[in-house]
């Protein structure tokens, strides 16, 4: 995969294919850009960025703290290396976080916005229960590892489809770990920020998985109210990886949207 040249020297994979617009997707903590693959394959004629975030996959940390402007200028310098004026921007749990800040400060960078599985105003009690998960992260990591699967996939999808879980769960187990506290921290202290959502004014579609414990269909529905030229979509039976359990119905959504927004281009 190719790296950019400049400060973040970012691992991404690019596929152009013609002039329309092009579709960023940002990843998940923990993750990388592999996690897109099933909308690599679907969207086969369709141009897709994907790219490791700072600390993840093959990107490099060089820092002893991490805040979203970070995540920010990392995601606008690719796209300026790149030379790509406007994108359709996708993001996934803390990618939908980045892509939430990208909005609100370069929103004439953006033709859409997608966010998903994005946490919103979250209680006390789901704060309590992310700091154990830290916590767990830091004593155990291989139950911590299998927890997280567990909540982000079915019971059944695990079982029918042990290759998958596999597959994650290596992602998980190469991480860096002082990089992956790096960012687990930034996401487990998050406070949102209603002044940040106002300034979002690009067309913006908020989805999560039905069963999503984390990212709940409660916060994406509120999360969706907050954010003008917002609809809210929910992927039924889904969980947090809906992308990957149901990619069909993801990819469906994902594509009508997208050329919903090119009509109005």
């Amino acid at each position: 995969m190719p790296f950019t040249s400049e400060k973040y020297k970012t691992s991404y994979f690019l596929k152009k294919k013609n002039e329309e617009f092009l579709n960023v997707f940002i990843h998940g903590v923990g993750l990388n850009k592999d996690m897109w693959s099933p909308q690599i394959n679907y969207f086969n004629n369709y141009n897709i960025l994907t790219y490791d975030l700072i600390g993840h996959g093959e990107t490099p940390l060089n820092k002893t703290q991490l805040n979203f402007e970070d995540f920010t200028k990392q995601l606008l310098n690719l796209i300026n290396e790149l030379e790509i004026k406007k994108i359709n921007l996708i993001g996934f749990s803390l990618g939908s976080l980045i892509a939430r800040h990208f909005a609100a400060n370069y929103n004439d960078r953006l033709n859409s916005l997608v966010l998903h599985g994005s946490i919103y105003k979250r209680s006390e009690e789901q704060k309590r229960v992310v700091r154990n998960r830290f916590e767990l992260i830091k004593t155990n990591r291989p139950v911590s590892k299998d927890r997280a699967l567990r909540r982000w996939f079915s019971d059944i999808f695990i079982k029918e489809n042990k290759n998958i879980y596999d597959q994650i769960y290596s992602i998980l187990d190469q991480n860096n770990f002082d990089n992956l506290l790096k960012a687990y921290k930034l996401f487990v202290n998050y406070e949102d920020d209603d002044e940040l959502l106002n300034k979002i004014s690009t067309n913006t579609l908020v989805s999560t998985g039905q069963f999503d414990v984390g990212s709940t269909t409660d916060m994406a529905k509120n999360l969706s109210k907050m954010i003008k030229n917002s609809e809210y979509t929910e992927i039924k039976n889904g969980k947090h990886l809906c992308n990957i359990e149901c990619a069909s119905e993801f990819n469906v959504i994902l594509e009508t949207f997208i050329n919903k927004i090119y009509d109005k281009a």
